[in-house]
């Protein structure tokens, strides 16, 4: 009203004219004003190419393509690069919590003292392998799933299901990942690797702890009750549940141990990892494994 124009003097009636005759205070119309022009302001600083509303659409697109469940804003920052998108990690994270695409935290404990101090992550693929093992549920009853992992690339090197969770199926993923990354079984074939592991019945029994050394493997138990030393194999084992084992049923053991085949494949060729620049652990592999004899 105060911007209209009067017929008889041509001009403008005012603010202070309208809100005088409404009796309207003009500090409450300013504050109304100013309340609505914040409704329509952009967040300051470069907005960047893309539009909030376009990059939270190439996020959920990104999510739904994936082959895993539970992936942080970090990995989805890099997956966004690797098709082009270029964005902060910052922006990234904000747009997926006020979207609710973050994945599920779940909260810790407070820790007392503890025993393992350090990293247990190597330089170097096939210096410490981790090993351990889990259960599933299938139609034929309750089956143990054995994995493998490197403490360098957190390549899955072996992975096995069975009825029975005995000592010699506890070896199995391990010969597997004896025969692939070094190209055969034989004494001392993997001189100088070692092998991380629990207390378990099956990893402490004579006959895993004399395979492994037949094999040139000195064993590398972690301390008792002290999960953080086998975390390599217990943080796999964790994306192994998330995106298999607790979404999809069993119908035989065969069927499942076919599965976690398919399962080591995609994970090894698809999971990146942030501390090896979103890397896959076969692209880690490959590099170190053809770096070698160049330095020698």
């Amino acid at each position: 009203m105060s911007r209209q124009v009067s017929p008889t003097t041509g001009h403008v009636y005012g603010l202070e004219r309208v809100s005088r005759l409404w009796g309207v205070s003009r500090a409450t119309i300013y504050r109304h004003r100013h309340r609505s022009e914040e409704a329509v302001r952009r967040r300051p600083g470069p907005q960047g190419v893309m539009a909030d509303e376009g990059l939270v659409a190439a996020i959920q697109e990104l999510l739904r393509d994936s082959p895993f469940h539970g992936e942080g804003h970090r990995k989805l920052w890099a997956r966004l690069r690797f098709a082009g998108i270029r964005s902060s990690r910052r922006r990234v994270l904000r747009l997926m919590r006020e979207n609710r695409l973050l994945a599920h935290q779940r909260a810790g404990r407070p820790h007392g003292s503890r025993a393992h101090d350090g990293t247990i992550t190597t330089e170097r693929v096939d210096v410490m392998w981790g090993t351990d093992l889990t259960s599933v549920m299938t139609g034929e009853g309750q089956a143990a799933v054995f994995i493998t992992v490197d403490h360098c690339s957190t390549e899955c090197v072996g992975i096995h299901a069975s009825r029975s969770a005995d000592r010699f199926q506890a070896l199995e993923p391990v010969k597997q990942a004896v025969r692939q990354c070094h190209g055969g079984f034989a004494k001392g074939i993997a001189d100088g690797l070692r092998l991380r592991h629990d207390h378990g019945s099956q990893y402490v029994s004579h006959d895993f702890q004399a395979e492994s050394r037949f094999l040139g493997i000195k064993g590398s138990p972690a301390f008792v009750r002290e999960p953080e030393g086998n975390g390599c194999a217990e943080r796999f084992i964790r994306v192994l549940k998330e995106n298999l084992l607790w979404v999809r049923r069993f119908d035989t053991v065969e069927e499942l141990r076919l599965a976690l085949l398919a399962f080591r494949q995609t994970c090894n060729q698809s999971w990146i990892i942030e501390r090896h620049g979103y890397r896959t652990p076969a692209q880690v592999r490959a590099e170190q494994t053809t770096a070698l004899p160049m330095a020698a």
